[in-house]
């Protein structure tokens, strides 16, 4: 099978677990939503939403001990793999240990005067706490295995482990709507069961099925192995460490400031953006594997070509669907929730606006992990994380709104462009100058003229799901038919007709046999 059809093959996989999965999330806010009430569900977001700041973990350290499954498997050694499984595994069981032991060294500090919550619900949100914990041990301890799945572009096995993780999590919603116990605790508490099952499935599944997973410090040990391992985990999780600490900073200081209600806003549009940015998803997880395996055989000018064409398709997949929620933001957060938060109108078009500009060097930080020469790279990337939250706290220091925490996380995303393109060009030979003028420029004439139309068609008509329906079949077939002129190059398009044409055939042929 062709690198181009096991991409198309994998990411059909997990663009229907995709869908399947944003139906579900989007229905299970709106279900969690009504029944926590907004104080909880803020009360959740800040407390509780560590949990979801492990899915930066997660990413960061699966990003790491995929590299070196992926890079092994491009050098096709198989003892190694096995070697690499073993370590993994150990570091894995380190990680968690010492996240126990900062989550309960920070449990002082979060109850003891940061956290602006009420009385009556303390003890909940310290439960809440708990389950956060025991849910942190099972999501990274889950790491290996996902990474296993990667390495081996299994996407189908990670597309139903997901589609029973977005099940479960209704379910969680169903029980909490029918429950008369407290909501918010039992929510926890089930959210926190979830992980410890796909953990698992997981575990089951990649046992029976890969022989590299094999877990012997006898056999497979490597001391200079495990050096290297350590030293680039360690940096990659600064990275993902300084991500945790600004996801969850921002939550404190909007909860300092303006209180439970601010952050019951910032909990909508983070799920908001969560499950329209899962678009990009499937041709991500499908394409890091390629990248990868390329830098470890060698062939640098196929891992470039991947990472700067594979970001035009995603960025474009990750963001036509902003269009129509930018324009019409208001209408659709009234649609989707009986009663909106206050901030969430404004706070959506900032993060979504936010999201594009932090998704235009998509695959820019994959190729320089795939080189695995990260330590500069990470300590700048890691400062710069921290950035929106020192803007933020002067800002409100200064007497600003709500969403000039938005403004400055776009800032920090600015920044977070320009250090991309500069070691892009120092460890992989891009060409920033041409990457600037072919992917940054024109995507931002894109977007912008693709708003602007979509805003002419919303003068026109009054709120209503006919307007929002003609603002995303306009505003979308413009960005599309801007993107396919304006971005993708001759050899770029004539790859997507041959995808295109290939699954036409495929079609005809089965219908044809049936």
């Amino acid at each position: 099978m062709s690198t181009a059809t096991r991409v198309v093959k994998n990411t059909g996989f997990l663009y229907l677990k995709m869908g399947i999965s944003m139906f579900i999330s989007l229905w299970t806010t709106r279900l969690i939503l009504n029944s926590l009430g907004a104080s909880d569900f803020g009360i959740y977001n800040v407390v509780g939403g560590a949990i979801a700041m492990l899915g930066f973990l997660n990413n960061a350290m699966a990003t790491s001990t995929q590299r070196f499954m992926s890079y092994t498997k491009g050098e096709g050694n198989a003892n190694k793999m096995r070697t690499v499984f073993t370590i993994s595994i150990v570091l894995h069981l380190i990680v968690a240990f010492l996240a126990v032991l900062v989550f309960l060294l920070g449990y002082y500090i979060y109850f003891h005067g940061l956290l602006n919550i009420p009385a009556e619900r303390m003890p909940s949100a310290k439960l809440v706490y708990i389950c956060m914990i025991g849910s942190t041990v099972f999501t990274i301890m889950t790491v290996p295995y996902d990474a296993i799945l990667n390495a081996h572009e299994n996407m189908k096995i990670y597309a139903l482990i997901g589609l029973a993780e977005s099940f479960m999590k209704l379910g969680v919603a169903f029980a909490c709507v029918v429950s008369n116990n407290d909501k918010l605790l039992l929510y926890a508490i089930l959210m926190s069961v979830i992980p410890f099952i796909s953990m698992g499935a997981m575990r089951i599944y990649c046992h029976r099925y890969y022989d590299e997973c094999k877990f012997s410090l006898e056999k497979y040990w490597n001391r200079s192995l495990m050096k290297e391992m350590t030293v680039f985990a360690g940096w990659s999780l600064g990275i993902c460490l300084s991500s945790m600490f600004r996801q969850f900073g921002m939550g404190i200081i909007l909860n300092f400031f303006f209180g439970t209600l601010a952050n019951a806003a910032q909990g909508v549009v983070n799920q908001l953006n969560g499950q329209l940015s899962t678009l990009g998803n499937g041709i991500i997880k499908a394409l890091n594997p390629v990248i990868t395996k390329s830098a470890g055989s060698e062939e640098y000018e196929n891992m470039l070509k991947a990472a700067v064409s594979g970001t035009k398709v995603s960025f474009f997949i990750i963001t036509f669907v902003f269009i129509p929620f930018i324009v019409d933001t208001e209408y659709i957060l009234k649609l989707w929730l009986y009663k909106v938060p206050r901030y969430s109108d404004i706070f959506c078009i900032l993060l979504l606006i936010t999201t594009m500009v932090g998704n235009i060097t998509l695959f820019i930080p994959q190729m320089i992990n795939a080189v695995g020469k990260i330590k500069e790279y990470s300590f700048f990337i890691s400062i710069c994380n921290f950035l929106p939250l020192v803007l933020a706290v002067w800002a409100y220091m200064l007497h600003a709104t709500p969403e000039y925490m938005y403004y400055a996380l776009m800032i920090s995303m600015i920044f977070k462009i320009i250090i991309d393109l500069y070691y892009g060009h120092k460890y992989c030979g891009l060409n920033p100058r041409k990457y600037f003028r072919e992917v940054i420029l024109t995507y931002t004439m894109n977007i912008l003229l693709s708003i602007y139309i979509s805003s002419l068609v919303k003068g026109y008509f009054p709120p209503s799901l006919m307007r929002f329906v003609l603002i995303s079949i306009i505003g979308i077939s413009a960005y599309a038919l801007f993107a396919y002129i304006l971005i993708l190059n001759q050899e770029e398009r004539m790859t997507i007709k041959k995808i295109i044409f290939s699954i036409r055939l495929k079609f005809k042929k089965q219908y044809k046999t049936s």
